[in-house]
């Protein structure tokens, strides 16, 4: 049956709710007009940090980023490491699927990161980004496979490429536009993220997030001495987020930085980022919120209890 909006009141209650949807996840603007965001952050690589339905119930993560689908390309099947947490070859990841099922229903987005800082994929044909992409749709996405879908029928929200490794490849593009191109065919938002690091150009992504398909971009401000943040002189930091606000078309960016020392050079403390760091970037109208890496990290340090609510 085929529903027409025919009166006034009608057409303006139907945008009213489309403009509530489209504030979901935003950025919102409270008194005296500061800028909120959210916190993303990586499960996947450290049995420690716990299920993913226990991260997802604390109220503080906005999106998870669950790490990584890290072996693809080169003839190889595409594979998820997941470390201990499960074995997708062996018996499947059914408590993910239960942990992704949950923390939509906490409101959390649950992204597939490919790539990684291990692992062992690339890139290197046309053939290879569709391959993978139809693979991914109908495997982690909304599509339909005759193979075991490791996660069950939890579809993820969208993808996020973390490519770290390799030589550059244009075809992460167009598996960026294929993965897009499904979302729009068959009716679904797929949700693209990246995680360039902070260095502009990435060496990796620069040229697919030009696409302005990317909706979530979380810049990697550490291990790299040249723009990961430094309180005796910032300048290089600030340049760095600049540029790339001002560079890439992506909806939202995100601040990454490590939970903890351990995980990355260039670690920030909690005080410091928001007394020092968070006023500057907060300014940008692209600003989204911060990225932890990861939450293994975050649950020794508690990093995201005690910046939740300043971000």
């Amino acid at each position: 049956m085929e529903i027409q909006l025919s009166s006034f009141a009608s057409s303006s209650f139907l945008l009213i709710i489309l403009g509530l949807v489209g504030c979901l996840f935003e950025p919102t603007t409270g008194r005296h007009g500061r800028v909120h965001g959210g916190i993303a952050t990586y499960w996947g690589q450290n049995i420690r940090e716990g299920r993913l339905t226990t991260a997802c119930a604390t109220g503080k993560f906005q999106i998870v980023n669950i790490g990584f689908l890290s072996t693809f390309g080169d003839g190889q099947p595409p594979q998820v490491n997941l470390t201990r947490h499960c074995n997708p070859i062996c018996n499947g990841c059914w408590n993910v699927s239960a942990g992704i099922v949950n923390c939509q229903n906490d409101g959390v987005k649950v992204m597939l990161s490919i790539g990684g800082p291990h692992g062992n994929y690339s890139l290197s044909s046309a053939a290879e980004a569709l391959d993978l992409a139809d693979y991914i749709w109908k495997t982690f996405l909304y599509g339909h496979s005759t193979s075991p879908r490791p996660f069950g029928y939890a579809p993820v929200d969208g993808v996020d490429f973390r490519i770290e490794r390799g030589e550059f490849s244009p075809y992460y593009t167009l598996l960026a536009r294929r993965l897009h191109d499904y979302g729009r065919q068959w009716g679904r938002k797929v949700y693209l993220t990246a995680a360039p690091r902070c260095h502009f150009p990435d060496n990796y992504l620069t040229q697919s997030l030009h696409t302005g398909l990317f909706d979530y971009v979380w810049v990697r401000f550490f291990d790299d001495q040249k723009c990961q943040y430094n309180s005796g002189n910032p300048s290089g930091f600030q340049s760095s987020w600049m540029r790339w606000i001002h560079s890439i078309p992506a909806r939202k960016f995100y601040l990454g930085i490590p939970a903890s020392e351990e995980a990355g050079e260039g670690y920030v403390a909690p005080s410091v980022l928001m007394r020092k760091v968070l006023p500057f970037v907060k300014r940008s109208a692209s600003y989204g919120g911060v990225m932890l890496f990861d939450l293994s990290n975050d649950v020794q340090t508690n990093y995201s209890s005690l910046i939740s609510g300043r971000v």
